[in-house]
């Protein structure tokens, strides 16, 4: 069974990019390279991620990362999955901070762990991004976009493109010059050009939409 590696030449990308879209190589000059990311090389654990993200989910970064703080403390580790937040009744969780929608996803997400659901690094190595998103989206709380951040950021897969973010819709509007955002599905079609590195294409259009409006900080994405 093939393997997928984690990460891309971020060089053969720049230089796929730049032939195929003009619009975005001009950005791409202004912008200058974008480096690999240096998560794609260091292990993690998915359910921690998952779990993570279900926590950050409608908070600002402080807030989410105190509520993570209450909880590792609640379970006595840094680390979440199905062992460790069995630790701690509902009660105690509630207690940190955590809403009732997170903590139904969160046991949620430690019982499909303790059913051998989630895949780990390893068996993720051996699927393609659809069969990945396929296995993640049913936990509660997680949508196709968080996975695909996990697939972007943490598993470095070449070729994602998240057409329902609305940054990428933003930048892809401001590259293309048209009235209005694309839709999804107009996204979609107009980024197979882009491919096998909508990846890098998608990091782009993320600093062409901060560009653009001068934003003081860049977007905080689920996997930063």
């Amino acid at each position: 069974m093939p393997r997928h590696a984690r990460g891309f030449d971020t060089e053969a990308a720049h230089a796929h990019l730049a032939r195929r879209d003009r619009k975005l190589a001009a950005w791409m000059k202004k912008i200058g390279p974008i480096a690999a990311d240096p998560r794609w090389r260091r292990s993690f654990d998915p359910v921690d991620a998952l779990a993570r993200a279900i926590l950050y989910q409608q908070l600002s970064g402080k807030a989410a990362a105190t509520i993570v703080a209450r909880v590792q403390a609640a379970i006595d580790s840094d680390r979440f999955h199905c062992d460790t937040l069995g630790r701690c009744d509902d009660a105690t969780i509630r207690a940190c901070g955590v809403s009732g929608n997170k903590l139904l996803a969160l046991r949620d997400l430690a019982l499909r762990e303790s059913r051998g659901e989630i895949p780990d690094l390893r068996r993720m190595s051996t699927m393609d991004n659809d069969a990945i998103i396929a296995a993640l989206v049913p936990v509660r709380g997680i949508g196709r976009w968080t996975v695909e951040m996990m697939l972007m950021f943490r598993l470095g897969r070449p070729d994602v493109l998240p057409v329902d973010d609305l940054g990428i819709r933003k930048g892809a509007q401001i590259v293309d010059k048209l009235e209005a955002m694309p839709t999804p599905k107009e996204l979609a079609a107009s980024g197979e050009r882009w491919g096998p590195y909508r990846t890098y294409a998608s990091m782009y259009l993320w600093r062409v939409s901060d560009f653009a409006v001068k934003a003081k900080e860049p977007t905080k994405r689920s996997q930063d």
